[in-house]
Order: C-alpha cells, then sequence, then structure tokens
C-alpha cells in the first residue's frame, strides 16, 4: 500500500440456489428457451466472437493471479497469525522504563498489587519484563494479577486446547492460577495450577488448557493469593489447531486456499517501508526462537507487531499454499528519509543474507538458522521487489543498481521487480518485471481494461502487484467495486503476454482496526467472510496456466461490457469459459459465436455462474456473508453458438464442457 492513487504507480463455496436465487436467475438467464426482450424493461443486444482455435491460442503464465499480504489492519497480528496474546513481552511500549503495557492490565487495586516493566528479561534482543508485586497479606478470593484480552478479546471455544508458554522467575516459591475467563472475569472456561520454584533464574513455564465453555471476547489472566514479587516475560497463548501446525488461523488459510494463489508477495507494501528506516521491516529480527525476536512498531500503519509472523513463517506459508514466494524488502529509503548509494552496502549484505537464509543449504551461515527452525530444504524464492512505490525517491534508482547487480551476480536466476512502471514508456534501468499499482473508482478501472493493449512487447513484464477500486464507489467491499475489478482483470488475461502477475490488495481487514477499505476478506475473532472483490477472484483462480483465446464484443453497448474466454481443465474435464462482464444498467441479450474449438460441447457437463445482487452497492457482512457470492446453475443450451441474457451489473462466467481436446491436452 502507498501513497499514489490513480496510483500507476466454514470454507464457502458457492451458494446452493435458493428460492431468491432462481428467482434471481430467472431473470438473469434465459439458458435453453427463448426469451422475449419485452420481458425486460430495457434489452441490449451485442455479440461476443471467440476463436478457440489452437493456432491463436497462448499459454498464460502460470503465476499470473496470486495474493499480496501486508501488515495492514491488524492481518497479521491479531489475523491469521493465531497468537492470542497483544504484546506478549511487554515491548510495545518501548525500551524505556517504566513504560506502557497496554492492552495488559491488574486484576486487584493498587492497595493489592503494583506492576511496572524493568530491563530484566532474560532474552537480549526484547529485555523489558514485567515485575508484579503483591501486596497484600489476605488478597481478596481468586487472587490479585494481570490479564490480557488479545486483539479485542480472545475467542476460546469449547473443547479445544490453548497451550500456554510464559518466561517467569520469584525469589520464592509461588503457585499462579492461569485462566480462561469471560471479558469481566466472571466466567471460567478453563484454569489450571502452575508452581514458580523460588530461584533468581528465568523458568519457562508450559501448560495446556481445555476450554470447557465458548467466549468470544474472553482473556488470560495470571493470579495468586500470596505476597511477593514474580517476574513474567513472553506470555504466549496459541490455539493447539492451527493450519498444519505453523501457527495460521486455519479457517482464514481456507480463504486462501479457495482463491488458488500462484504466488504470495510479502510482507507489504508500505510496512516494509515504514514512514521511518528506523520502524521498517528488518527480516532478521523476525527469525529465530520466538521469545527473542524484539518486535517492532509499524508507523505507517500504527500498531506494534510482536513479529511472531516473520521472514520465516512467511516463507512456510507460500510453501503450505502451494504459491511463489515474492519477497519485498527495503531498499534504503522510507517515506521520510533514506540512505544514500554510497552508504547503501550494508542494507545490500543484509538483503543476500536473507536470501541465503530462504535459499541456502543447511550448512551455510544463514541457511543453518532455517533448518534450526525446523526447515531444512531451501525454500524456492526466485522473485525479489526491490522496495515499495519508491520510484521518484531521490537514491532509489542508486540503490536499486546496486542491489540488482549484487543479486544478479550471487543469484542469477531470480527475477527483480523494479518499482518504477514501465507501461507507457521504457525503464531507464534493467529488471526482469516492473511494479504497477492502481486504487481508483470504479468507472477509472473498468475503462483501464485496455490499458496494456498499448504497452510495448518488448522489455521487462507488468507485475499489477495492488490493484482495487476504493473510496466513494468502493463502500466496504461493493458489487459494483468487484465488477470494475473483474473487467479490469479480463483486459490482464487478454493481455497476459506482457502482464505476467496481478495481486488484489490489501488482502485482510480486521473489523475492528478498518485501517484501510474495502479488503478482500474481513474477520474478527471469530468470524469471517468475503467481500464481492474476493468472491469476483474466485472467477479468475482457473486462469493461472491456462490458454487465453482472441475474443471480440460486437456491440453498440460495447462500452458497458468486458470479456475474456480461456480454455482450462480440471483433474477429470476440460473447459471453454467466457467470462462477460456487464457493467451497465441495462440487461443484455449476448450470442456467443465459438469458433475453431477442436472438440464437441457437452451442454451436460455445463455451467453459468453469476456474481450479482439487486443494488450495486450490495456488500457482505457477518450477518449476511453471502449476499453477494457467485450462484452457480446448469447451462443447459450449451453449444458453440449459445444465446444468454446478462443480468444488468453482473459479472457472468459460461463454462462449456467438452470433448478430451488436442489443445487442452498440450496445456
Amino acid at each position: 500500500m502507498g501513497s499514489i492513487r490513480v496510483y500507476k504507480w466454514k470454507r464457502m463455496g458457492t451458494k446452493e440456489a435458493s428460492p431468491r436465487t432462481v428467482l434471481c436467475l430467472f431473470f438473469l438467464f434465459c439458458l435453453g428457451c427463448k426469451c422475449l426482450a419485452s420481458e425486460f424493461e430495457a434489452t441490449q443486444t451485442a455479440t461476443l466472437k471467440v476463436d478457440a482455435s489452437p493456432q491463436l491460442a497462448r499459454k498464460i503464465p502460470d503465476t499470473l493471479f496470486g495474493i499480496f499480504f501486508e501488515e495492514i489492519n491488524h492481518a497479521g497480528a491479531g489475523g491469521i497469525w493465531a497468537e492470542l496474546v497483544s504484546n506478549r513481552g511487554f515491548e510495545a511500549g518501548g525500551p524505556h522504563t517504566p513504560s506502557n503495557i497496554d492492552p495488559w492490565s491488574i486484576i486487584g487495586d493498587d492497595s493489592s498489587i503494583f506492576v511496572a516493566t524493568d530491563r530484566t528479561s532474560c532474552f537480549s534482543r526484547n529485555i523489558v519484563a514485567l515485575r508484579m508485586e503483591v501486596l497484600c497479606d489476605d488478597c481478596p478470593a481468586g487472587g490479585v494479577g494481570i490479564y490480557n484480552p488479545g486483539f479485542w478479546g480472545m475467542n476460546i471455544e469449547d473443547g479445544k486446547t490453548y497451550n500456554l508458554v510464559m518466561y517467569v522467575k520469584s525469589p520464592e516459591t509461588t503457585d499462579l492460577t492461569v485462566s480462561l475467563t469471560s471479558a469481566d472475569g466472571s466466567q471460567n472456561l478453563a484454569s489450571a495450577t502452575v508452581t514458580v520454584s523460588g530461584t533468581s533464574n528465568w523458568t519457562k513455564l508450559e501448560q495446556k488448557l481445555v476450554a470447557k465453555g465458548t467466549n468470544r471476547t474472553s482473556r488470560l489472566q495470571i493470579t495468586t493469593n500470596k505476597k511477593g514479587v514474580v517476574w513474567f516475560d513472553q506470555v504466549s497463548l496459541m490455539p493447539e489447531d492451527t493450519y498444519k501446525g505453523h501457527g495460521f488461523r486455519t479457517e482464514l488459510i481456507s480463504m486462501l486456499l479457495d482463491l488458488k494463489p500462484r504466488f504470495l508477495r510479502f510482507p507489504g507494501g508500505c510496512f516494509v517501508e515504514g514512514d521511518w528506516l528506523r520502524n521498517a521491516f528488518r527480516w532478521r529480527e523476525s527469525i529465530g526462537p520466538w521469545e527473542e525476536r524484539p518486535g517492532h512498531f509499524g508507523d505507517v500503519w500504527h500498531y506494534w507487531t510482536d513479529d511472531g509472523l516473520g521472514y520465516y513463517e512467511f516463507l512456510q506459508l507460500a510453501e503450505d499454499l502451494g504459491a511463489a514466494p515474492i519477497w519485498v524488502f527495503n531498499n534504503g529509503v522510507s517515506h521520510n528519509d533514506e540512505v544514500d548509494t554510497v552508504a547503501i552496502a550494508p542494507f545490500v549484505k543484509d538483503v543476500l543474507d536473507s536470501l541465503e537464509f530462504a535459499r541456502g543449504s543447511a550448512n551455510s551461515t544463514w541457511g543453518s538458522v532455517r533448518a534450526s527452525m525446523g526447515h531444512p530444504e531451501p525454500f524456492p524464492v526466485k522473485y525479489v521487489a526491490i522496495g515499495n512505490e519508491d520510484c521518484g525517491k531521490k537514491f532509489y534508482r542508486g540503490n536499486y543498481l546496486k542491489f540488482y547487480n549484487a543479486i544478479r551476480q550471487a543469484y542469477p536466476d531470480i527475477q527483480m521487480i523494479s518499482n518504477c512502471d514501465g507501461s507507457s514508456r521504457p525503464l531507464d534501468h534493467p529488471a526482469d518485471l516492473y511494479d504497477f499499482h492502481v486504487y481508483t473508482d470504479s468507472k477509472t478501472l473498468f475503462n483501464m481494461r485496455s490499458t496494456f493493449d498499448r504497452t510495448s512487447r518488448s522489455g521487462p513484464k507488468a507485475f499489477v502487484s495492488e490493484y482495487a477500486v476504493w473510496r466513494s464507489d468502493a463502500g466496504r467491499g461493493s458489487l459494483l467495486a468487484s465488477l470494475a475489478e473483474a473487467a479490469f482483470l479480463t483486459g490482464l488475461e487478454n493481455n497476459s503476454d506482457i502482464v505476467q502477475m496481478a495481486s488484489y490488495a490489501p488482502l485482510f481487514v480486521n473489523d475492528n482496526d478498518q485501517t484501510w477499505n474495502p479488503d478482500a476478506i474481513v474477520f474478527n475473532s471469530w468470524q469471517h467472510y468475503g467481500t464481492p472483490s474476493y468472491w469476483m477472484q474466485t472467477l479468475f483462480r482457473e486462469s493461472s496456466g491456462a490458454m487465453i483465446h482472441p475474443s471480440k464484443i460486437s456491440s453498440s453497448y460495447s462500452g458497458s461490457l468486458a470479456a475474456s474466454a480461456i480454455t482450462w481443465q480440471d483433474s477429470e474435464n476440460s473447459f471453454l469459459r467466457v467470462k462477460v462482464v456487464n457493467f451497465g444498467s441495462d440487461a443484455v441479450s449476448l450470442t456467443i459465436s465459438t469458433s475453431g474449438l477442436q472438440a464437441s460441447v457437452n451442454a451436460l457437463g455445463s455451467t453459468a455462474t453469476v456474481l450479482t445482487s439487486g443494488n450495486v452497492m450490495d456488500e457482505n457482512s457477518f450477518s449476511n456473508p453471502t449476499k453477494v457470492a457467485p450462484v452457480k446453475s446448469a447451462l443447459s443450451n450449451a453449444a458453440e453458438q449459445m444465446q444468454v441474457t446478462l443480468a444488468p451489473h453482473s459479472f457472468s462466467t459460461f463454462d462449456l464442457a467438452l470433448a478430451q481436446s488436442k489443445l487442452v491436452a498440450e496445456m
């Protein structure tokens, strides 16, 4: 995410047809029957010609559609990273003590307990710890202590196991009660007693807590009845059932898997740059044992991250998703300060070390660190972005060349991505790809579907690494926004000889931190849903690696239509998929005329899928998560020549099942 705007710079599937949907489908399509134009208040006519002949087909890059993750909107901390404790190491208040311990708070009052941070931790990279002094001789029932509400409340579910880890020390043997309770402490969901041996050394305590009840806004509390002093540091609570045991919220990862992303761009965005370099993401401070990571304040999006979700975890996430990792690193430039090119060498070495961490052998200096974290095999990093939205900065080009030359020498196969837009004029520096970012209104983005028609076919490829409709007509994710985005993506498909990758932004938003709207996936501690823009992307998930075919719309209404045509195959069948966006307010009687197919069309296995709603500004919500979602139905009149009706303001896909064809077999 950045500062230039247009900037050129439960798993859910498709809904079953409800009575409302059936009525909607009757209006949207008259498939297999003749519909009279008088059935609609206004019906336009159009013809879409598709040439599916093998000689004109072109393979779409395997990498065309992927995802971009940025730590924004608490997407990671309090989001896909399943850690339930916020500010687990008491570092968020800064290195100077006493400091703010928010959101930690006390159980008791100032006559019974005194807490303050000090610099006595056993971890050298995060030296702050919490000292708790119990003052009462006769403490109240239930004891006194501290509690942490997590990120706007912890979601604790009946029967599930939660793993508590914390570091403690006390000069005297002390019993502590660790509990999961409701927000006010009145409901006890799980509880256990742990003993701190009297010693001057820090001790690691681990305890499993099994919930005997469900509460969506729970807290972790640690209490005692014994007078004395106890120190705490690195208090972590993780659900046991994370995705593949790798620390990610399973239900949110399922949403990503449903997109079938071919790449994962990470970890930003402006998060990489920082408003100031001192607050930029530092990869080496985000690896190694989680207890030793210092964390940092993300000053662009204004919140603290413990960096449990670090460089290693992003690489692991890419592997879990089956996506190619794209590492966006800081090139010595932030929003407000820059490193002069004459002094950039340490930053270059830092990036080379990061690549050795990912790709080096288990015997290399940094590869051995990766191996010690549980991944002896290298991660296949083949793409890096040199900075984010920094093209206009004073030292960007000089710094860029230093990184480019060093990486090219050390890793000749790595594809390097420039921040400078090469879509309208040649770049003045070497690059394999260039970033293209666009955030704009729906009408402008719809009209940008032909942007790359005019781009030179020589030189580096385009990486549309951030696109979205935003502001006035986007809401928190409207149907209108998704239609403009769908049209834009059909343009990227049709120009996929020069466009190699594309990803929507932002990917996630925690409903409690709506810093940037709209987003693809909205969540809180226990719920989630996809916006129309998310569902729109699911209709492009088969495109990467498919065959694109020439298509042309003929109509006086063509200024409101966008289309593309691909052939793709699943594990059993081959399909011709025709996508059509009707951005206008009139229904369209569309004749689809296909030539050059190498196989016959089987109506029995053909389907139509429609994304639309009663109002262009309709949105999804926790209470109605699929108000705007694809509706799938049989396409009984599927044929090389067929007529369909497009609803106003709709995105339709028509999957024509094919007998095994030579064209698809060669894909």
